[in-house]
């Protein structure tokens, strides 16, 4: 299987797994043998394969790529991140007891910008990056 195509007659996503390149979206017109198709740029784990085997050195690029979208994303100074770790209004969240338990159980794990940091440095593999 090279990819996996999510949609229907007409319109679809195709996400690329054994093949290079980004996602492409394809639109057409049913019936006629038109259809416009649009490759879409590659993102920060651009380089890294499309399998879960990560050659050596693959995982520690994957690792700091996501580090760097992370701090600029939600570390990043006056960031809605930044403002909720600061006023502790993440573990105001964890403590409302409103919200389903994976969902708690994935906030647990950004509590703080350190705790996010050290989950994604010991991530043993592309998946748990």
């Amino acid at each position: 299987m090279s990819s996996i195509s999510v949609g229907g007659r007409g319109a679809s996503f195709n996400i690329p797994l054994a093949r290079s390149g980004g996602p492409r979206t394809t639109l057409g017109l049913p019936g006629t043998g038109l259809s416009w198709s649009v490759e879409h740029e590659p993102g920060p784990a651009a380089g890294l394969p499309n399998s879960r085997r990560l050659r050596p050195g693959q995982l520690d690029a994957l690792k700091q790529s996501l580090l760097t979208v992370l701090r600029q994303e939600l570390f990043s100074p006056g960031s809605l991140g930044e403002q909720l770790w600061e006023h502790g209004l993440m573990s105001r969240l964890l403590a409302d007891g409103s919200l389903s338990a994976r969902t708690t159980g994935l906030l647990t794990l950004i509590e703080t910008p350190e705790a996010m940091e050290g989950y994604l440095l010991r991530a043993q593999g592309q998946d748990d990056a």
